[in-house]
C-alpha cells in the first residue's frame, strides 16, 4: 500500500531563493568583467612596417642635399656694343682657347666712327707738326732780336766807357759822354726785356705743343677704344676651356652687356649644394663632406655657405679634395653629405617617418614576443641623415616602428601578423 510523502515546504523556497542569488551575483560578476575588457587590438601586417632596434654607441650627424657641379673659373663673355649676330663658329661643347672665335658681329656705324677717329687723329698730328715748325720759327726770331739787343748793349757799354776816358783827359764834351752813357743804359735795359720776351716765347711754345699734344693724345684713346670695339665684334673665348653656353642665331641684335656665350674650366669643379634651410644652421666653414657624383665619391670640405635663404634652401659650395671621377663634368647632378659632429655613446634609432630632432614623438614598443607593439612617448634629440638620438623613453634592445602609424593614432596597442 501507498505511503504518502511528508514534503518540507519552507525549506525548499530557501534553497530556491539561495541559487536564484548566486546566479543573479554570478550574472552580474559576468557583466561588470565584460564592462572592464579593453576593446581587441587592432590587427597590423608586419610586412607593412618598418621595425628599428636602438642601440647605444657613436653617431656621426650629417645632412644631405642635392646639388651640381660648378666650374671655379667661369667666364661669361658680354657684348662690349651693339651687333648683329652674322656667323657663329662654334657651338656648346666644343673644346676652345684663349684666342678662338666663337662668333662674328656686325656693326657699320662703329667701324665708320673707328676711320673718322684714325683721320681725326691724323690730321692733329699734321697740325701738331706745323705748329711746332711755326712755333720754332718764332722762338729762333726772338732769340735773334735778343741777340741783337745783347749786342747792342755791349757796344753802347764799350762806347761809354771809352768816352768816359776822353772825357777825362778833355779831348770830347762831356755832354758827349753823358750821352754815350745814357744810351749804353737803355741798350741794357732793351736787352734784359728781349731775354724776358724769349723766356716768355719758350713757355709759350711749350704750352701750345702741350695742348696739341694732349688733343693727340686724346684721339689715340678714343681710337684705341673704338678699334678695341670693332675687334670685339670677334668674340673671342677669352680663356682655354669649354664653351657651354652660346644662347643666339644668326641676325639676332644684341644690346650691350648682353651675355653671348659662357666658357669653363672642365678640370677644376666644385659641387654647389642645396640644403633645407631648417638643417643648415649647423653648417661651418671647413666641415667634411663626401659629393656622390653616381660614379664615385669624391671628398670635399664646404668652403661658402650662402648667407640667404631661397625657396626654403640654403646654398653651401664644396672646394673638392679629391680627383674627379670620369663623366664629371658641369651641371652635373649630385648628392652630398656634409659631416656636422660626431656624438659619443648615445642611444640612436632610425628616424621615423615624423618627428622632428629636439622634440616629442609616440612610438609603438614592441613586447619581447614581438606580437603586440605598445605606444610609449619617446623624446628625441639631435639628428642626421638616417639616425636620430634618444633622450627618454626607450632602452637599448627595444624595438620600435619607425614607420608611418596614422591610420592606429587612436589606439594604445595593436597585433602584428
Amino acid at each position: 500500500m501507498d505511503v504518502p510523502r511528508s514534503l518540507d515546504t519552507p525549506n525548499r523556497r530557501i534553497r530556491t531563493v539561495i541559487l536564484a542569488g548566486i546566479g543573479l551575483a554570478g550574472v552580474a560578476a559576468l557583466a561588470l568583467g565584460l564592462s572592464r575588457l579593453e576593446p581587441a587590438a587592432p590587427s597590423v601586417d608586419r610586412g607593412t612596417v618598418w621595425v628599428d632596434t636602438v642601440k647605444r654607441g657613436d653617431m656621426i650627424r650629417q645632412v644631405r642635399g642635392l646639388g651640381t657641379l660648378v666650374p671655379t673659373d667661369l667666364h661669361w663673355i658680354a657684348a662690349t656694343s651693339i651687333g648683329r649676330v652674322e656667323r657663329i663658329l662654334a657651338r656648346p661643347g666644343a673644346v676652345v682657347g684663349a684666342n678662338t672665335v666663337l662668333l662674328e658681329l656686325s656693326n657699320p656705324e662703329l667701324q665708320q666712327s673707328a676711320l673718322e677717329t684714325q683721320l681725326q687723329l691724323q690730321a692733329a698730328r699734321a697740325e701738331y707738326a706745323n705748329l711746332r715748325v711755326q712755333l720754332t720759327s718764332q722762338l729762333l726770331t726772338q732769340k735773334a732780336t735778343a741777340a741783337t739787343a745783347n749786342s747792342d748793349a755791349r757796344q753802347a757799354k764799350l762806347q761809354a766807357a771809352a768816352n768816359e776816358e776822353l772825357a777825362k783827359q778833355g779831348l770830347i764834351g762831356r755832354l758827349t759822354y753823358q750821352l754815350s752813357a745814357v744810351k749804353a743804359e737803355e741798350t741794357a735795359t732793351r736787352t734784359q726785356l728781349e731775354q724776358q720776351r724769349l723766356a716768355i716765347a719758350s713757355q709759350a711754345t711749350d704750352a701750345q705743343l702741350a695742348v696739341q699734344t694732349a688733343k693727340i693724345d686724346q684721339l689715340q684713346a678714343l681710337l684705341r677704344l673704338r678699334q678695341s670695339l670693332v675687334a670685339a665684334l670677334k668674340v673671342k673665348a677669352g680663356t682655354p676651356g669649354v664653351l657651354q653656353q652660346l644662347p643666339l642665331d644668326l641676325g639676332q641684335q644684341v644690346t650691350p652687356g648682353t651675355n653671348l656665350a659662357r666658357v669653363a674650366d672642365p678640370r677644376h669643379l666644385k659641387a654647389s649644394l642645396r640644403i633645407a634651410e631648417t638643417q643648415a644652421k649647423d653648417i661651418q666653414l671647413g666641415q667634411p663632406t663626401s659629393i656622390d657624383t653616381r660614379n664615385g665619391i669624391v671628398a670635399g670640405r664646404v668652403s661658402r655657405i650662402d648667407p640667404s635663404v631661397q625657396n626654403g634652401t640654403v646654398t653651401v659650395d664644396v672646394q673638392l679634395d679629391g680627383s674627379l671621377p670620369k663623366g664629371a663634368r658641369p651641371d652635373l647632378s649630385v648628392d652630398g653629405t656634409i659631416e656636422l659632429e660626431r656624438l659619443k655613446n648615445v642611444l640612436t634609432i632610425g628616424r621615423p617617418a615624423f618627428g622632428q630632432e629636439n622634440g616629442t614623438v609616440k612610438l609603438f614598443k614592441l613586447s619581447a614576443d614581438g606580437q603586440q607593439a605598445v605606444r610609449v612617448q619617446v623624446k628625441l634629440g639631435r639628428s642626421s641623415v638616417n639616425t636620430i638620438e634618444v633622450l627618454s623613453g626607450l632602452s637599448v634592445g627595444d624595438r620600435v616602428i619607425l614607420s608611418d602609424t596614422a591610420a592606429q593614432e587612436n589606439v594604445e596597442r595593436i597585433r602584428l601578423q
